[in-house]
């Protein structure tokens, strides 16, 4: 009978288990939690791997099964082989080929970055502050001298220990954090430790990066900085991310290259032609013209090209600016009879309608009409109707 099972465990296999069904039992377990294909699966990788290279060796697991992980000594109790290299060994590159033999990478920190739409037309360069952790020079991220920070041995380094308890005829067997090391896997000596950095082995520092958004950029767009996320020892360093917003705008609409814009203009403009002007989003002014001639009517766009959005990467090659114009007419009071008659006199001739001689005809008024208005004025009427008569009336038909 062996002293203990927690790696036949975490393979899930039996203490009787051939070297066949080791094999099976890591291929299947090690494909599953692999971090290129689960991300969250780093630790339980670490310890199938760990439980794997163990029992594989005839003798380590003669040891093991005598006298537990603690007959294991020096480098067997722990993590001898890297597990990236024991999965390409053992599979022969998966995902992709190759084995990833260097440091596990950090994550990626990704920062948010609100830009106008006139940036976004004419371009600029951000100067942004980062506050990351970079390794500490005082003790080159060693976190103090010689034998100030060790591997746990109660958790050999993991941070979690597998606990076995008795209940009446069952072993119950759970993970949980190592009370040792206090789930960080190191012990600190505090008279070895950096004065600096406190065995913490980084230190926080701010910098200053500088953000080229090109012309023509577009929301969602990202500009990485590569290895100036935070730093840790052993592990590759991963990156910053900037990703573009794009804040609205009070007067364009950007649609892809294509810019959107609406202008009034008053009604003599709209019949009888004229000019007005366009502040673009690079502080030009565009003076565009109506022909003469040229009726615009209400709702009506217009487009003006090369005069939208620069293309990114290729700046001098511009979407279209569409212009849609509302048509403002006079108020009442510039009515006189006289102009009237004025206006009258050059407009077109409305065609007459005619009327059958034998109809019924009513002269009536128009006023003004709110359709909101109305309708609270006519649940107000109801209201007041169902007070008078003590409430809604009901009546039941009689058998």
């Amino acid at each position: 009978m062996v002293k203990d099972t927690k790696l036949y465990d975490i393979l899930g296999v039996s203490p009787s288990a051939s070297e066949n069904e080791l094999k099976k039992a890591y291929r299947k377990l090690a494909l599953k939690y692999h971090p290129d294909k689960n991300p969250n699966g780093g630790e339980k990788f670490k310890d199938i791997s760990h439980a794997y290279e163990i029992l594989s060796d005839p003798q380590k697991r003669d040891t093991y099964d005598n006298f537990g992980e603690e007959g294991l000594s020096g480098d067997a109790g722990g993590m001898g082989m890297n597990p990236e290299d024991l999965f390409a060994s053992f599979f022969g590159g998966a995902f992709g080929g190759s084995s990833r033999s260097g440091p596990r990478r950090g994550k990626d920190v990704v920062h948010p970055l609100k830009v106008s739409l006139e940036d976004l037309y004419k371009g600029k360069v951000f100067k942004l502050s980062i506050k990351r952790n970079v390794i500490c020079k005082a003790c080159n991220g060693k976190g103090g001298k010689e034998g100030a920070v060790k591997n746990c041995s109660d958790c050999n380094g993991r941070g979690v220990k597998f606990v076995r308890r008795q209940i009446g005829p069952m072993i119950q067997q759970y993970q949980t954090s190592c009370s040792t090391c206090n789930g960080t896997g190191e012990i600190i000596n505090k008279e070895l430790e950096c004065k600096t950095c406190h065995s913490k082995k980084v230190v926080q520092e701010s910098k200053i990066i500088e953000v080229p958004v090109d012309k023509g950029m577009s929301d969602g767009e990202q500009i990485t900085f590569k290895g100036e996320a935070d730093q840790a020892p052993g592990v590759e360093t991963g990156d910053v991310v900037i990703i573009i917003k794009e804040k609205p705008h009070d007067l364009f609409k950007r649609k892809g290259r294509d810019l959107y814009y609406n202008q009034k203009i008053d009604l003599a403009t709209a019949l009888t032609g004229g000019t007005f002007s366009i502040k673009h989003l690079d502080d030009r002014y565009l003076k565009v013209s109506i022909i003469p001639g040229e009726i615009i009517k209400p709702e009506q766009t217009k487009c003006i090209q090369n005069e939208g959005m620069p293309t990114h990467r290729n700046p001098f090659d511009k979407g279209n600016l569409y212009v849609k114009f509302e048509v403002e007419f006079p108020s009442s009071d510039w009515y006189s009879e006289e102009k009237a008659q004025t206006l009258r006199s050059v407009l077109p001739k409305k065609n007459s309608e005619k009327i059958p001689s034998n109809a019924i005809v009513d002269d009536v008024v128009m006023s003004n009409y709110d359709p909101n208005a109305t309708r609270s004025q006519e649940r107000s009427d109801m209201y007041e109707d169902d007070d008078e008569r003590g409430g809604p009336q009901v009546q039941c038909a009689q058998q």
